[in-house]
């Protein structure tokens, strides 16, 4: 960031980990460096196709399903010109191994299920994973489920540590269809929801000479 005193505040993409319960913010995973750019596909949730009935045709049965795709890049550099400790022992596996652990299941819920079919017991439903929030600026605090996760390293240390990595990601923003809307990430949706109703509220409209239509309908 550059040294210059007025110079703007860089703010940094990231997922914030939440107890699904209590909320409660259980670890934060800030982007070394943003992405230069972000996919954002939306798939409709409508009524008309599926019915036949004209008077669905203008119906939305629910919020769309938004998948985000973006790349991200890590780089060890810095911290082992500094000489960090960490990224000197280990390069980025600690950093990786924080995104890895957002797609696997606890160790500890592993044993422990392990042990409950040991004995013979019903199936039991898999203990909640915590929430993760996708942040990328004030605009944009949506709930979310990693689908896809993509590291290639590029560059290792001496010790075979990787130094240099670019993340792929894969998101799936979960809605108060996917997760209830009394639930914590359910009130988060309809924050975010409601973000975007205000955005779009500042939008300046054309008007029909715009689009060539003289006159008004």
């Amino acid at each position: 960031m550059s040294g210059y005193p007025r110079s703007p505040k860089l703010l940094r993409g990231g997922l914030v980990l939440l107890d699904p319960i209590t909320g409660n913010v259980l670890r934060i995973i800030g982007l070394q460096y943003n992405p230069d750019s972000m996919t954002r596909s939306l798939q409709i949730k409508g009524v008309g196709g599926e019915s036949g009935d004209r008077s669905e045709a203008l119906r939305l049965k629910g919020p769309p399903a938004e998948t985000i795709k973006l790349e991200a890049e890590i780089d060890a550099s810095d911290a082992l010109e500094a000489g960090q400790v960490s990224s000197t022992l280990n390069g980025l596996h600690p950093q990786i191994a924080a995104i890895e652990a957002l797609v696997h299941p606890s160790s500890g819920d592993l044993f422990t299920a392990n042990a409950i079919a040991a004995t013979g017991s019903l199936e039991i439903a898999p203990a909640l994973a915590p929430l993760s929030v996708f942040v990328f600026g004030p605009n944009r605090i949506a709930p979310v489920r990693i689908t896809e996760l993509s590291i290639t390293e590029e560059a290792f240390d001496v010790s075979l540590n990787p130094i240099r990595a670019k993340l792929s990601i894969g998101l799936r923003v979960l809605s108060i269809d996917d997760i209830g809307f009394d639930s914590k990430g359910g009130g988060l949706f309809m924050s975010y929801l409601l973000s975007k109703e205000r955005l779009a509220a500042q939008a300046i409209g054309a008007d029909f000479r715009a689009l060539g239509i003289p006159g008004v309908f």
